[in-house]
C-alpha cells in the first residue's frame, strides 16, 4: 500500500494516534492484511513507535500481518457449535478448499481459520465470511460455499435462502441471522416511543435523573451487577476536562447473544439510553464499543445515528437545549474477549492492547483518555430508558426486592426453542427449562453465565436467577445427558480462556495451561487422586490475577469438579498413587519409526 493511501486512511481520523484501532481495521479491510511497510509508514505519520503499533496489531484475532485469503472463513469453535456438528462442517471446508484450518489456499482465494464464539449460539454451527454471517451450516453447505466461491460468486450470491427475521432482512443488513425472540418483557416490548425518555430526562436536573436511576435499583446487566445510579453519581462528581459515555457491546462470553438482538431491533433505545447517561454525568461524547463479529450491523447502526441527529436527538443543542451537546460514534474491536472487561475496553478504544488496568483508579475517575467515564452494557442502557419513561418505583415492581427489573437470557444448547427470553428476575432454572422445551430428565447440566459462570447439576435447578443467588450476564447453555461434560464443555471452555488471555498476569498465562493439562490427563484415564487435589488447591492462586477473566479462567474445571465430581473420580486410576501421565514408549514412537528402531524389517 503506497504512502498516499496510508495518509488518506490516517486523515480520516485527523492523525489521531488514539484511533489506531480504526486505522488498522481500515487497512486490513482494504488490503486483506497489514504488512510491515504499512506499519513503518504508520509509525512515521502518527509519531508512535513501530513496537507500539505491532503490539496492538498482534493482540487482536481479526488483524493480521499476512494475507488471509480473498475470502476469509472464520468458523466458530464454541462448545455449542461442536455440540451441533462443527467438526463435520470443518472437515467439509478443509476437503473442499484443499487446505487445513489456519492456512490459505495456494491460489490465495480462501483462508480457513478458527474463531471463538461469534454470538450465534442459537443457530450453530456458524461462520463469518468477509464480515457476512452464515448460520446453521452443514457439511453440504460448506462444500457448496467453497464451490460457489471458486466459481466467482460474490458473498450475497452465496445466500441460498431468505434473510432473517426482523431488521435482519432490512436493506442495510441483509443477513441470514435470526433474532429468535421467544419472550418479550419491558425492554423488548413494542411500546417503545423514541424521544419520550429524553424529553422527560431533560425536564429534570441531571442530579434528579441520577436519583431516579438509583431509586430503580437497576444494576449492570453485563455480569458484574454494580448499581448503575451509583456509578453515574461517582462519575458526575469526578473532576475532569471531559466526561465520556461508553456502551459495552462486546458480548464475547460464549453462549451470549442477547445484545446482538437488541442492537438489531432496538438500536434507538440503546442510543437514547446513552444520551440520558450523557445528560446525567455531563458528557458530550459517547462511544459504542462494538465487537468486530457484528460488523455486518455497521451501516444499519450508522444510519440510525444519522437519523437521530436529523431529529435533534443527537448532536448540537439536543431538543433545543443550548447547554446539551452530545454525539455518539462506533468503535470496533478486533476480536479479543478480554475487551469485555471495562478497563481493557477503554485501553482498546485508545488504540492499545486490550489489557485490563490496575484499579483503583476506576473508570468513573480515570477512564477513557484518563477522563471520568461510565461504561454500561447494551441491556443496561435500554433499561434506563424504561426507568426514566415509567419511573424508578415502577421498575422496582418488576423482579425481586434485591434484583429489580427484567433480564434478557440467551438460551442455547440441548433445547427445543433456543433464543432470547426476557424474564423478570426471580425465575428458577427449572422455570427456564420448562419455557425452552426440554425434557428435564435428559438434562445433565446447565451452564449459567457462560464459561466464567457455574455449571450446575439437576439438584440445583430450583435455584433462582437473581443477584443474591444465581447471577448471570445472560447466558444459559443446556447440556444433555448424552454429552461428554468434561471433554465437550469443561475442556472447550478452558481452551477458550487460554486463547483469550491477554497474557499479562502469570497465573492466567502459565497456570491455566497447567491445569488444562491436568484435566486432559484425567479425561484420558491417566489421573490419580492427587490430581484432583492439585486442581482445587492450585486454582486458588488464580484469584491473584488482575481481572475477571483471569480470576475465573479455571471456573469450567472447578465448577464441574464441584458439581460433577463423580465424572472425575470415575476416570481416576484406582490403587495408583502416582502417575505423571507420561509414556516413554508413546513419546519415542515417532522417532523409532523414523529410524527403524524396534521394528522387524
Amino acid at each position: 500500500m503506497n504512502n498516499t493511501k496510508i495518509e488518506s486512511i490516517v486523515g480520516r481520523y485527523n492523525g489521531d494516534a488514539t484511533r489506531l484501532m480504526d486505522i488498522l481495521i481500515d487497512i486490513q479491510d482494504e488490503m486483506g492484511c497489514i504488512p510491515d511497510d504499512s506499519i513503518q509508514q504508520l509509525s512515521r505519520i502518527l509519531d508512535i513507535s513501530k513496537v507500539d503499533i505491532e503490539q496492538t496489531l498482534t493482540f487482536y484475532h481479526f488483524l493480521s500481518k499476512t494475507p488471509r485469503g480473498k475470502f476469509t472463513i472464520y468458523l466458530n469453535n464454541s462448545a455449542v457449535a461442536n455440540m451441533f456438528g462443527r467438526k463435520e462442517v470443518a472437515q467439509a471446508f478443509e476437503d473442499a478448499a484443499g487446505c487445513k484450518f489456519g492456512e490459505v489456499t495456494s491460489d490465495g482465494l480462501i483462508g480457513l481459520f478458527n474463531t471463538s464464539c461469534i454470538g450465534m449460539n442459537d443457530q450453530e454451527p456458524a461462520a463469518i465470511i468477509n464480515n457476512a454471517v452464515f448460520t446453521r451450516l452443514t457439511p453440504f453447505r460448506a462444500k457448496e460455499i467453497i464451490r460457489d466461491l471458486r466459481k466467482g460468486k460474490s458473498i450475497p450470491e452465496l445466500f441460498v435462502a431468505g434473510y432473517g427475521d426482523g431488521n435482519n432482512s432490512s436493506d442495510l443488513i441483509h443477513a441470514v441471522v435470526n433474532n429468535h425472540i421467544m419472550k418479550k418483557g419491558a425492554v423488548l416490548a413494542e411500546n417503545y416511543e423514541l424521544g419520550i425518555s429524553t424529553h422527560r430526562a431533560m425536564e429534570m436536573s441531571p442530579e434528579a435523573v441520577i436519583e431516579e436511576v438509583k431509586k430503580s435499583n437497576i444494576r449492570g446487566r453485563g455480569g458484574a451487577g454494580f448499581p448503575t445510579g451509583l456509578k453515574w453519581e461517582f462519575c458526575r462528581k469526578s473532576p475532569g476536562e471531559k466526561h465520556f459515555v461508553f456502551c459495552n457491546a462486546d458480548e464475547g462470553e460464549p453462549g451470549t447473544f442477547k445484545d446482538r438482538v437488541i442492537l438489531t431491533e432496538k438500536p434507538d433505545m440503546i442510543f437514547e439510553g446513552m444520551t440520558i447517561g450523557a445528560y446525567a454525568i455531563g458528557a458530550e461524547e459517547g462511544i459504542l464499543y462494538l465487537r468486530y463479529e457484528y460488523k455486518y450491523l455497521q451501516d444499519f447502526l450508522e444510519k440510525h445515528l444519522e437519523d437521530l441527529r436529523q431529529k435533534n436527538l443527537l448532536g448540537k443543542n439536543i431538543l433545543g437545549n443550548p447547554d446539551f451537546n452530545f454525539d455518539i460514534r462506533i468503535q470496533f474491536g478486533a476480536g479479543a474477549y478480554v475487551c469485555g472487561e471495562e478497563s481493557a475496553l477503554l485501553e482498546s478504544a485508545e488504540g492499545k492492547r486490550g489489557e485490563p488496568r490496575d484499579r483503583p483508579p476506576f473508570p468513573v475517575e480515570k477512564g477513557y483518555l484518563q477522563q471520568p467515564t461510565i461504561v454500561n452494557n447494551v441491556e443496561t442502557f435500554c433499561s434506563v430508558v424504561k426507568v426514566i419513561q415509567n419511573g424508578g418505583d415502577w421498575y422496582r415492581t418488576l423482579g425481586t426486592k434485591e434484583s429489580s427489573g427484567t433480564k434478557l437470557l440467551s438460551v442455547s444448547g440441548d433445547c427445543r426453542f433456543p433464543g432470547v427470553y426476557e424474564v423478570e428476575w426471580g425465575f428458577s432454572v427449572n422455570d427456564i427449562l420448562d419455557m425452552v422445551g426440554t425434557d428435564k430428565d435428559q438434562v445433565q447440566a446447565v451452564q449459567v453465565g457462560g464459561p466464567s459462570g457455574s455449571c450446575i447439576a439437576p439438584n440445583e435447578f430450583s435455584r433462582i436467577l437473581c443477584f443474591t443467588d444465581l447471577a448471570t450476564g445472560g447466558s444459559l447453555i443446556i447440556i444433555g445427558k448424552h454429552r461428554n461434560l468434561l471433554r465437550d464443555i469443561a475442556l472447550n471452555f478452558t481452551d477458550f480462556f487460554i486463547e483469550e488471555s491477554c497474557g499479562s498476569c502469570t497465573p492466567c498465562r502459565a497456570l491455566t495451561p497447567i491445569l488444562r493439562n491436568k484435566l486432559v490427563k484425567i479425561i484420558e484415564g491417566k489421573g490419580v487422586m492427587s490430581d484432583l487435589r492439585d486442581l482445587e488447591n492450585w486454582s486458588k492462586i488464580m484469584k491473584t490475577n488482575r481481572c475477571g477473566l483471569g480470576q475465573t479462567a479455571v471456573n469450567p474445571i472447578l465448577s464441574s469438579l464441584k458439581n460433577f465430581r463423580d465424572l472425575y473420580t470415575s476416570k481416576i486410576q484406582q490403587d495408583v498413587a502416582y502417575d505423571q501421565g507420561f509414556r516413554m514408549d508413546e513419546a519415542v514412537a515417532e522417532a523409532c519409526q523414523a529410524t527403524y528402531r524396534g521394528f522387524n524389517y
